[in-house]
């Protein structure tokens, strides 16, 4: 038996939770007075559910127990070495399992008046009481204010089901939560991951220590501005060498999307590849586990905030292949920012990190891309918030680009920009809404800078304790001192920035020098950029 052997002809998709509604409702959990967060998880929850039809199971006889033969006289019923079992309860491999335990849990639930909120995948709440919680399969998590609805819960459940109940709420879905209520922050890890994952893949300690996960290809600059010089060509990997990169790619993305999201860009590089990699794409890999053996626990720290969602928006220009551009966002929850205060850096919620589909006429069309793709996203999270109780305002999005936001606040004329595809001009309809607040602030106060580009390894150094909770990390972003003069995303830092602020990007790469080739071979691929 096995899931793909049977021909379930119904639909058997299952709304789940994913990791950035959890991390909004820790956001919250830390910054709602007197809430707490505890986790339970359902024990054998397939096999709890009947079936909606007849599935029937072929299991050699040699498999089952002496003591079930006799049990259940089953010799007289073996056929060609075989018995065969109807099955009478959802079990792990079946197709239908998981949505017909959802269901089912769904309707015992709402007999209690627990239900799940209609624009948020996996998250439930109560008709009266002030507890939330998010399902992932068989795993609750649970914001409560007041233990006595947390046990309603419980107890609602235990009726039907065996629950193990943990009121630490220090682990969910593998993500370690060490709670400090007190203080009024929250620190998010999966300690020992990487380890576990590096001994898996056989894969030893580099000699130095790899900062950089993923080495920018060399571009031109004046005339041919932005141009990825071409990279030599590399031979195909074989099927065994596909697969291995396939599971690399696959092992660390949830890392990535959960905790350490230097990673992003680098995994997203090499994903591109997996379907027909080459040996390039193997050093590349090599370089990428180097990065994660010298940077094994990651951490992101959340603190209480107003949970207002604000956003960091950018894009790199022709920076991928085909000439396309790449866009980059940082999210996270924290007050309605002011002119010249600084940021308070509370963790990222989400991080975007994508190659934009079209090909950018200009750096405004890219960051107008980039703008659309992150505003999507954050009409998505403002319904989580909503429904979690806290409403938002006018979205505040930060973009390093004066014609882009010119473009969406309808300050500029447009003669040139009548070519850009229809959907951009979608953001001015959602800045006419009052739904978002595009602005304009430097590149080098801009959060979304990171994720949008391959970098070295100086400046992977220079920005973790931004982007990561760590023993340096500075506890906010510092702002300019005066409006930027800044145009554009290749300038270089202006006369009217404090001269020894540390910001979250050291100089761009322009004058420094550093056009070398990709590396070629596995030795240089350890020692590139470090």
């Amino acid at each position: 038996m096995g899931g793909n052997l049977i021909d379930y002809p119904y639909d058997c998709s299952t709304r789940t939770a994913d990791v950035t509604t959890s991390k909004i409702m820790w956001n919250s959990v830390i910054s709602t007075e007197g809430a707490r967060y505890m986790t339970a998880d359902v024990k054998n929850f397939y096999l709890c559910t009947p079936m909606d039809r007849h599935e029937y199971m072929q299991m050699p006889i040699n498999l089952i127990p002496q003591a079930f033969i006799d049990e259940y006289d089953l010799t007289p019923k073996v056929k060609n070495g075989f018995v065969y079992l109807r099955i009478v309860k959802g079990m792990y491999g079946l197709p239908q399992a998981g949505m017909l335990a959802n269901k089912l849990l769904k309707e015992r639930l709402e007999e209690h008046g627990y239900y799940e909120l209609p624009h948020t995948p996996g998250l439930f709440t109560h008709k009266t009481r002030p507890i939330w919680f998010t399902l992932v399969v068989d795993d609750f998590g649970v914001k409560y204010v007041g233990k006595e609805h947390a046990n309603h819960l419980m107890s609602v459940l235990k009726e039907f089901y065996d629950v193990e109940e943990d009121w630490t709420g220090s682990l969910y879905c593998g993500i370690t939560l060490d709670w400090h209520y007190e203080d009024r922050y929250l620190d998010i890890s999966m300690p020992n991951y990487v380890q576990k994952q590096l001994l898996k893949y056989k894969w030893n300690p580099p000699k130095s220590p790899q900062h950089c996960p993923f080495n920018p290809a060399p571009v031109n600059y004046g005339k041919k501005s932005n141009i990825i010089i071409p990279e030599p060509d590399s031979p195909p990997l074989s099927k065994e060498g596909k697969t291995y990169v396939q599971q690399v790619v696959g092992s660390f993305l949830y890392y990535a999307r959960a905790i350490d999201m230097t990673i992003l860009h680098a995994l997203s590089e090499i994903a591109s590849q997996q379907a027909n990699p080459t040996e390039r794409t193997l050093l590349r890999v090599a370089q990428l586990l180097d990065y994660m053996a010298t940077n094994p626990n990651a951490k992101i720290r959340f603190r209480a905030s107003d949970m207002i969602l604000n956003i960091h928006s950018d894009a790199s220009y022709l920076t991928a292949v085909l000439r396309r551009s790449r866009a980059g966002g940082y999210f996270f929850l924290g007050s309605l920012p002011q002119d010249h205060r600084p940021i308070h850096l509370k963790g990222n919620i989400l991080i975007t990190c994508a190659i934009l589909k079209l090909v950018a006429a200009s750096a405004a069309e890219a960051e107008l891309g980039a703008l659309f793709l992150n505003s999507q996203e954050a009409k998505v999270i403002c319904l989580i918030l909503a429904e979690l109780g806290h409403p938002q305002p006018p979205t505040p999005i930060h973009v390093d680009n004066t014609t882009a936001v010119g473009i969406v606040n309808n300050t500029i004329k447009r003669q040139r920009s009548r070519a850009m595809e229809m959907r951009y001009f979608w953001l001015l309809c959602q800045e006419a809404q009052k739904m978002l607040k595009v602005s304009h602030h430097p590149g080098l106060e801009n959060l979304g800078d990171y994720p949008s580009k391959a970098h070295f390894g100086p400046i992977h150094r220079h920005v973790r304790p931004y982007y990561l909770h760590m023993p340096n990390s500075p506890p906010i972003l510092h702002r300019a001192s005066m409006p930027s003069t800044w145009r554009g995303c290749a300038e270089i830092l202006g006369d009217r920035y404090h001269n020894k602020i540390p910001l979250p990007r050291i100089p761009p790469y322009r004058g420094t020098g550093h056009t070398g080739p990709v590396p070629l071979s596995h030795a240089q691929a350890r020692t590139e950029a470090r």
